[in-house]
């Protein structure tokens, strides 16, 4: 029987839908495709007390059941046998047309797992390399196992050049995130405050280095004393938060930066802003960005080395900073938009075309057409 006339069946694979960009990718994945006709299957090591997102009820939902920190080499090693052993006897039983690796590793274990199968298998990169603190055995694993897939996707067409040149052998396609719009209003709920004629500009993002929310504290402070109306909020939870809160008491803004810690109705926060900041030293493809342009924001970015140009149209829908994690820029380029509402009203208008240019529709058919060997 030919690949078209049978029923696609889908697995995914993902370490865990504990939150994040690519866990969020796979639901809404498997979401779509089962409405669609195919059989889908989401494979995790992680239980679903993790989940922050929630599958579709017709999706098949295992739990491998293998996550956990090793205590040294060969206990890793001994640990990701055991994955690979468990995802092939699944991969087996389940019999899938299609395996999609989400993430590196997961992406490495499945194109093991599923050597001599008769099945299609896709690698993703959610995160541009070079960003990454991967250990060199996976670095060599990726090596090996990525010019035997079927395909790896990119977000970005820089992650894509990087992977070409890296790792040498791989058949590359760039598929961008989908925007979600309108945007769900979920727990936690935290409303904005009033704003009291005041302006605000908003970050959000993980409380993580890679975000550069310690440079744009020190632009925000650098132009406090200019713009007396604006205020700065960081919505997002992480490891940096005593640090950052710190950084903001020392500049004597705490009642001009605030960090109201990860919100579910992000959308609210977005509708009641008036300028949005990515800060990020790296980047793959910003939800952010893309979301809080579809709200009808104008955003001013770093052009770090990947993904803010490709969402960005500079000077038309928003701005890009350069160099990357320069606050001085950073504080230039924020200063000039606070000061020109016509200019960012103007920018705004023309961002929420992302709405189209990375819909759904879009996004989905690039997916199709990789799933059905076009």
């Amino acid at each position: 029987m030919s690949y078209s006339r049978i029923q696609p069946h889908l697995m995914i694979v993902i370490h865990s839908l504990a939150g994040g960009g690519a866990e969020r990718v796979a639901a809404d994945l498997s979401a779509y495709w089962v409405q669609r006709g195919y059989r889908l299957t989401v494979v995790t090591q992680e239980a679903e007390n993790t989940d922050a997102y929630t599958l579709h009820p017709k999706v098949h939902r295992f739990v491998l059941g293998t996550a956990g920190d090793s205590a040294g080499p060969i206990s890793a090693a001994w640990s990701n046998l055991r994955r690979i052993w468990r995802l092939r006897r699944l991969m087996r039983k389940e019999r899938p047309t299609i395996v999609l690796g989400m993430m590196t590793t997961s992406s490495v274990l499945a194109i093991i797992a599923a050597r001599g199968l008769k099945c299609r298998v896709l690698a993703t990169e959610h995160t541009h390399p070079p960003a990454q603190k991967l250990p060199q055995i996976w670095q060599r694993l990726r090596r090996w196992a990525y010019p035997k897939a079927t395909a790896v996707v990119a977000l970005t067409s820089g992650t894509a050049s990087w992977l070409e040149q890296h790792v040498p052998g791989c058949r590359l396609t760039v598929i961008p995130n989908a925007v979600r719009w309108p945007l769900e209003r979920v727990a936690p709920i935290a409303e904005p405050p009033p704003r009291r004629g005041r302006f605000r500009l908003l970050a959000v993002g993980r409380l993580h280095e890679l975000k550069g929310f310690d440079v744009l504290i020190h632009a925000f402070q650098e132009i406090a004393g200019h713009f007396t109306g604006w205020d700065l909020v960081i919505l997002g939870e992480g490891g940096l938060r005593d640090s950052l809160q710190q950084q903001i008491d020392e500049a004597g803004l705490s009642d001009r930066i605030s960090l109201p810690g990860r919100v579910g109705n992000v959308a609210d926060w977005y509708l009641q802003s008036d300028l949005y900041v990515l800060s990020s030293r790296f980047e793959g493809l910003s939800n952010t960005l893309i979301e809080a342009m579809a709200s009808g924001l104008a955003p001013v970015s770093f052009d770090c080395e990947t993904g803010p140009r490709e969402i960005i149209r500079h000077g038309i829908d928003g701005v890009l900073v350069s160099p990357a994690s320069d606050s001085e820029a950073l504080a230039a380029h924020l200063s000039d938009m606070m000061a020109h509402p016509i200019q960012r009203e103007a920018y705004a208008r023309r961002a929420v075309d992302v709405r189209d240019r990375f819909s759904v529709t879009r996004v989905m058919a690039l997916w199709g057409q990789l799933f059905e060997g076009r």
